[in-house]
């Protein structure tokens, strides 16, 4: 555990048994414009809180994961250079004493090793469009099975094969709830035309259902919590935003780990800012929901 530092003010409050929810970095660093990243960052810890957990967001910095960053941190993480850490080579990183945000996958993770059991997120990876050709597929679907952590997003981010990262959840065992509704929300459209596993209307019953299935051995939970619907992009705007932001990735021959935020970045410029605000309401609303969430989680069971 040398290599992860537990936030006094976070270890305190899983000492003591209190709700905690992991936050990612990547929002900071890759996600959304500066200065935006860090005010969003902060915002979200303040949503955890008034829904009574304790805020534990997750970078790398001089060497060792902090878990629970405080704002001194985080403003350094969000300086120019710093690295989208996977499971891939977060290793690696550390071994060098760089400095860097964590993807979902590198956040379930090092929530999961610290024995944090909710996380919230924008929109998980998934598998890319064309993946026929390229076979390119987020590691965030393999740590979901892995790591026992209640992941709470908006669905999968827009611009990904939607059917596609559904059959691979349900392949690998990923139980996918909705909250609020029976559908896989979209990231910024509420309803991806995908079911979801179950629908949960409250969170101490969804929080129940999670812990039967950490229960009976399995790995980590989704939950679809749909993008508020005053923040919902319209369907024409997305689908037109989403396909100039791919063609202008193919012609720039953007590839791996760095096909997401550039994507990101050309549909904030194709929609005018309104994919971000869109992006900032729905991390919002999902943190809220994580704080509930983790404050009506059952503790877990004795080995």
């Amino acid at each position: 555990m040398n290599r992860v530092r537990i936030a006094p003010r976070v270890a305190g409050a899983l000492a003591a048994g209190r709700p905690v929810v992991a936050l990612e970095t990547t929002l900071v660093t890759h996600g959304l414009p500066a200065p935006e990243g860090v005010d969003t960052a902060q915002a979200l810890e303040s949503e955890v809180r008034e829904s009574g957990a304790e805020p534990a967001t997750i970078g790398v910095l001089a060497g060792a994961v902090v878990v629970g960053l405080e704002a001194d941190e985080l403003a350094a993480l969000a300086e120019p250079g710093a690295i989208k850490l996977n499971l891939s080579n977060l290793a690696a990183a550390l071994a060098r004493g760089e400095r860097g945000s964590t993807t979902v996958a590198a956040t379930a993770w090092c929530a999961a090793r610290a024995g944090i059991r909710v996380f919230a997120t924008g929109g998980i990876g998934g598998v890319h469009r064309g993946y026929a050709e390229h076979g390119d597929a987020s590691a965030d679907l393999e740590a979901l099975a892995r790591f026992p952590v209640v992941v709470v997003s908006a669905g999968a981010k827009a611009v990904l094969d939607l059917p596609r990262t559904r059959e691979v959840l349900e392949t690998l065992g990923v139980p996918v709830y909705g909250f609020g509704t029976d559908a896989w929300p979209a990231f910024y459209r509420r309803d991806s035309g995908l079911r979801a596993d179950a629908r949960f209307d409250d969170p101490a019953a969804l929080a129940h259902a999670a812990a039967a299935h950490f229960d009976l051995g399995g790995g980590g939970v989704l939950v679809g919590n749909p993008i508020p619907a005053e923040h919902e992009l319209p369907a024409d705007v997305e689908r037109e935003a989403i396909a100039a932001a791919l063609a202008q990735a193919a012609s720039a021959g953007v590839a791996g780990r760095d096909v997401t935020p550039f994507l990101l970045e050309r549909l904030r410029v194709v929609t005018g800012g309104r994919s971000v605000t869109a992006n900032v309401a729905l991390l919002r609303n999902n943190a809220r929901l994580a704080g509930r969430i983790a404050a009506a989680l059952p503790p877990p069971r004795p080995e």
